[in-house]
């Protein structure tokens, strides 16, 4: 399976779209063969049902050990971008808290304070399945960037099944925000929180992502999570 283009893009014209949206959209970044090669993988995964967590209807298809390698290496490649944008966004909001430029020395701060969930799975949704808003934020080294990828063809595999993400400013009423994911487009979107520029200064910004109600058919999509939860 070759690999989608990483160290080619416009990094930064995606660092400016996460800044002034929270996402950045990647269209086309797995070729639709390489998509459904690995939509196809989610019939052979142990799945677990979204319901026993409250998170919809679906279920979610987790990698018995560890990400597979093509996976593996795209995260690599993601993560050595997204590093100096994770900590400029630290700076931003006053943190302390830097990045390495590498994700096996991330993880392996996690794992050191018992983070060793993964989180990187496919989800499988049918008629009627949808994922709930939530936030992959939980423990002490958490990343503030995923990425996201739709395995499936809108308006052919399956209807509705839109990706959602909510933003909640200070006093502020949630912004909605739908990304236009098509076979093989990918997003990097916040995790769970960001900065925003005001008028005194950045504030944080707290984020929430979901998919809609599959109104038919078999929605299959990818979420690649730089940080492992406790």
């Amino acid at each position: 399976m070759g690999a989608p283009v990483i160290d080619g893009l416009d990094w930064t014209g995606i660092a400016a779209q996460l800044d002034a949206e929270g996402y950045a959209l990647l269209p086309r970044w797995l070729a639709p063969e390489q998509a459904r090669a690995l939509g196809r993988q989610a019939a052979s995964l142990r799945r677990a049902p979204l319901a026993h967590g409250g998170l919809g209807q679906g279920d979610l298809c987790r990698f018995p050990a560890g990400l597979p390698a093509p996976l593996a290496g795209w995260r690599e490649a993601l993560y050595r971008h997204l590093a100096p944008i994770a900590n400029r966004w630290s700076e931003r909001l006053d943190s302390a808290y830097r990045y390495p430029g590498e994700l096996a020395d991330f993880l392996r701060r996690g794992r050191q304070a018992g983070q060793a969930h993964a989180l990187s799975h496919l989800s499988l949704l049918r008629e009627d399945g949808y994922v709930a808003l939530h936030q992959r934020g939980e423990g002490a080294h958490v990343f503030p960037l995923q990425c996201v990828a739709l395995l499936s063809e809108p308006g052919q595999d399956f209807t509705g099944g839109e990706f959602v993400m909510t933003e909640q400013r200070p006093r502020m009423q949630s912004r909605p925000m739908v990304l236009p994911l098509r076979l093989g487009d990918a997003a990097l979107i916040a995790t769970a929180h960001r900065p925003a520029r005001g008028t005194h200064g950045d504030y944080r910004v707290n984020l929430k992502h979901a998919i809609s109600r599959v109104r038919g058919g078999e929605r299959v999509g990818l979420e690649l999570s730089f940080h492992d939860a406790p």
